[in-house]
């Protein structure tokens, strides 16, 4: 087995993009390739078949491969969830919050499980590859860094070094970062890549020769324009620029401090006649026709900032008024009556007053619930998945919002009471079916669904992902090391 890290001269400088357009190219040049990332910090997860938590780009990276996503993708998860530090999910199983220094405390127990799972893959694909985390050279943690350099070195890999040229400064992100390496590890490095290029690439020759003085031995492989349109679930949640787009009838989606699971609107990117816009500020629900409560991991807090910030009083103003509004798993939690976490086990402790839309009662407590259903809705069947730590109960009736089958048994899902609904289920909106649903409901007017289910859409975008790869990059280096 080989392998190759995709690293990065700071965060958010493209590296899941970029091992997500490496994981499909490779599968289209018929090499096996699996994805890995030792640690991630996101509160952006998917549910694994077996009942496991990873990130959602490992999940994505899995799908570019042409594989079922699993654990071993992503051994360990921190999912941030304010003042009580970050959730440690360890093989897909959360283990419980720790403090920042609680953490490091038990850090080289971690790099045990982490080098565990990097010696089973050896046996499992021909390539894996590795995607790093913020800057490989932070020099204050290069010594209890599990993600960059030390995958590397464990499995006498080989790196790519990328730097975003939309921040500015790439010279500096580029010959800084290689001047920061010790020389073992300069000697894995294969070269760097330009990435996210705005404008005429004619007016940016050859940066070679501007970063050849500072950085001898580091050799650019290529500037990749942005593609804007070419973006599956990103790591992180939703980028800054994607926080407003499209045209037509206005669907707000709340995004309160500890929103997770964002990437839950993107199925709505791709429709016509629809502007998907996040807001924070009561005023801009006035102009909504549509309003989804997306998930939280910190549940009663966000219901705290709700009430704080006025943004639960506009929100059932506009439920009166008659406007739809749609709650994804803490959110379908917030619309209830009750919220009771009386030991914190999913983030602030508490018991709350919810916002009173939807009857019912939430108790938050272990283990966490992580599975996979296949739902149904007006004739379409697909797979979608429920991440959350409270129970639910229904406290008066109320018609379901759909069915889901789980272990061959069908049963009812969700809530509707008039023009408010609430679900558990993540990827509720990846069918054209729901989404025309919603836009009925909420009088999206000019609205039309992309007629692809989102998860067909996102194979067509990682095989354009390789194509562009491959047209702006020297691959030549990677091919010689992975002898393809």
């Amino acid at each position: 087995m080989k392998a190759l890290s995709i690293l990065g001269t700071s965060s958010s400088a493209g590296k899941s993009w970029m091992t997500t357009a490496f994981c499909a190219w490779l599968r289209r040049e018929g090499v096996r390739v699996a994805p890995f990332k030792a640690q991630n910090m996101s509160n952006n997860a998917l549910v694994t078949l077996d009942g496991g938590e990873i990130a959602r780009a490992q999940a994505a990276q899995a799908e570019a491969c042409g594989l079922t996503p699993c654990v071993e993708m992503n051994p360990i998860l921190l999912k941030p969830s304010g003042g009580n530090g970050a959730q440690l999910v360890l093989l897909g199983r959360a283990q419980g919050h720790f403090a920042a220094l609680d953490y490091y405390r038990d850090l080289e127990r971690l790099w045990t499980v982490v080098a565990g799972v990097l010696d089973g893959w050896r046996a499992r694909c021909d390539v894996l590859m590795l995607e790093g985390a913020g800057s490989p050279v932070e020099l204050n943690l290069m010594e209890r860094d599990l993600v960059n350099l030390r995958p590397i070195r464990h499995l006498d890999g080989r790196w790519l070094l990328v730097g975003d040229i939309d921040r500015g400064g790439i010279y500096a992100q580029l010959a800084g970062t290689w001047n920061l390496l010790s020389t073992e590890d300069r000697a894995r490095g294969l070269g760097a890549i330009i990435n996210r290029f705005r404008g005429d690439l004619r007016l940016f020759p050859d940066p070679q020769q501007w970063l050849a003085p500072h950085a001898p031995g580091l050799h650019v492989l290529g500037t990749v324009p942005l593609r804007h349109d070419l973006q599956p679930d990103e790591e992180d949640g939703i980028d800054p620029r994607d926080l407003d787009r499209g045209t037509g009838d206005l669907m707000a989606w709340v995004r309160s401090p500890h929103s997770a699971i964002l990437n839950d609107c993107q199925p709505w990117w791709g429709d016509a006649g629809v502007r998907v816009r996040w807001v924070s500020d009561p005023g801009e629900l006035g102009a909504a026709r549509v309003i989804v409560l997306a998930g939280t991991k910190n549940t009663i807090a966000d219901l705290r900032w709700l009430r704080a910030s006025g943004m639960a009083d506009a929100i059932v103003a506009a439920a009166r008024r008659d406007v739809l509004v749609v709650g994804i798993c803490g959110g379908y939690q917030l619309l209830g009556e009750t919220l009771r976490d009386p030991d914190g086990v999913a983030g602030d402790a508490g018991d709350e007053p919810g916002l009173g839309l939807l009857p019912l009662a939430t108790v938050f407590h272990e283990p966490k619930i992580l599975r996979q259903v296949a739902s149904e809705c007006d004739g379409r069947r697909w797979m979608t998945y429920e991440i959350h730590m409270g129970r639910s109960e229904v406290t008066a009736p109320c018609e379901p919002l759909h069915t889901v089958i789980e272990d061959g048994v069908i049963h009812s899902e969700g809530l509707r009471r008039g023009k408010v609904w609430g679900t558990y289920q993540h990827g509720w909106f990846e069918v054209p079916e729901t989404r025309s649903r919603v836009a009925r409901a909420g009088g999206l007017a000019e609205h039309h669904a992309h007629a692809v289910p989102w998860a067909e859409q996102r194979q067509a975008i990682y095989v354009q992902m390789a194509d562009h790869l491959a047209a702006h990059v020297d691959l030549d280096p990677v091919r010689r090391y992975l002898g393809i």
